[in-house]
């Protein structure tokens, strides 16, 4: 396993939007230090840390073989864990943007052979279309500006073979009647400016208007704050 692949390193810029939104939580090893505590990551997601994780993961099985993607590094034990269910033959690449969250994920995975990081942008993953039997966003797309989110998706959906499985986990809208509606609405305007995006319709709205998926599958947490979408690529 390597940190990232040294032929990418060069060619890969951190994103504006990144750095000017999100350098308190992502970009620096003060923010790594201070946010690599699943305690307090389950904090922030008002408890739900282990519910979503363990859906996300649930929604791929067990015993998995072939080749998963997860795109963008995660603060806990989601990577680890998700690493766990894969069998001998099976592999986990990582992408991310900030060598300085791929070098933490390397120090949570250890030496393991199934998995291999990559420094690599989320809108142009590269390579050849279908080489991924499934793939995994979590909690990435409310961070990004809608083109972004939009350039994403259509991304992970090239690299996903026809019949994998793409499982996003995401914020969503809240119950009207929700007692975190309107102080949540608040801290994202401040801290999360796009996460309200995915306040004003479905995950699904940023689809390729071309792509129609097998199967879907949408389940709501904790009164609406939080969502999963799984499609059959």
């Amino acid at each position: 396993m390597m940190p990232f692949a040294p032929d990418q390193a060069t060619s890969v810029v951190v994103p504006d939007y990144l750095t000017d939104t999100y350098r308190w939580a992502y970009v620096t090893p003060r923010a790594v230090h201070t946010f690599e505590r699943q305690w307090l990551v389950n904090a922030i997601l008002w408890g739900n840390y282990r519910r979503l994780r363990d859906a996300a993961l649930n929604a791929f099985g067990t015993d998995l073989e072939g080749h998963s993607l997860q795109v963008a590094c995660v603060y806990g034990d989601l990577t680890p864990r998700w690493l766990a269910r894969h069998g001998a033959g099976g592999r986990l690449d990582v992408v991310d943007v900030l060598p300085v969250q791929l070098d933490n994920l390397a120090r949570k995975l250890g030496a393991e052979p199934r998995a291999s990081l990559y420094l690599g942008d989320s809108r142009a993953l590269g390579g050849e279309a279908g080489r991924y039997d499934r793939a995994l966003v979590f909690f990435l797309l409310h961070e990004q500006p809608a083109a972004v989110r939009r350039a994403t998706v259509a991304e992970v959906l090239r690299v996903v073979k026809p019949g994998g499985t793409v499982v996003f986990v995401d914020y969503h809208r809240p119950a009207s009647w929700h007692p975190l509606y309107w102080p949540l609405r608040a801290v994202l305007a401040r801290l999360e400016p796009y996460a309200l995006d995915l306040w004003q319709g479905e995950l699904t709205d940023w689809l390729p208007p071309d792509f129609v998926p097998r199967a879907q599958e949408k389940r709501t947490f904790f009164g609406g704050l939080y969502q999963q979408w799984v499609l059959t690529v």
